[in-house]
């Protein structure tokens, strides 16, 4: 995928509610505006790599590209769950990303705690060890983090306006 690295970001929007209800596995949602303009070569699959949450740290991540067919979803969305234990929702806030590398395809499961959940931790564990390497590391550190804007101190109209003109941006 000759597009990777590919650095994106806008602003979290609540999903199906199933990440941390059904899964205890909490993902943020884009919306459709930074799905919709994911490079034609990054295809449905699970990638790993970094996030930022507004001007916050930068944390490891795993990411869901596509339909999940599991549940059978019509609209295909990026889902990803920042490996950190964050004290609330950032619902509002802008998710910047760094997606590094992919994992594997994705794939419809038989069971929802065993197969599904025992997947995704797999694919936990699979992009903590692979952000380790060298240069993996160094792109946490890219000055792309360090513009993220936060739209906590944005007022509401000029949020959305913010994340369509920042995503996809390098």
């Amino acid at each position: 995928m000759k597009s990777l690295p590919y650095f994106c970001r806008g602003e979290v929007i609540r999903g199906f509610g199933r990440g941390s209800k059904e899964l205890g596995i909490p993902t943020a949602n884009f919306p459709d505006s930074v799905v919709d303009n994911l490079p034609a070569d990054i295809g449905t699959g699970i990638y790993y790599g970094w996030a930022c949450v507004g001007n916050g740290d930068v944390y490891k991540m795993v990411m869901s590209i596509g339909w999940n067919p599991y549940y059978k979803n019509t609209k295909k969305s990026m889902e990803t769950h920042v490996i950190h234990t964050f004290k609330e929702d950032f619902y509002g806030e802008i998710l910047s990303v760094v997606m590094v590398g992919y994992i594997r395809p994705e794939r419809s499961y038989d069971s929802l705690v065993e197969a599904l959940i025992t997947a995704i931790s797999n694919d936990i564990e699979e992009a903590k060890a692979k952000l380790e390497l060298p240069e993996q590391l160094k792109l946490r550190k890219d000055n792309f983090f360090t513009s993220a804007p936060s739209s906590s101190s944005a007022a509401p109209s000029t949020a959305a306006s913010t994340s369509k003109t920042i995503m996809n941006g390098h």
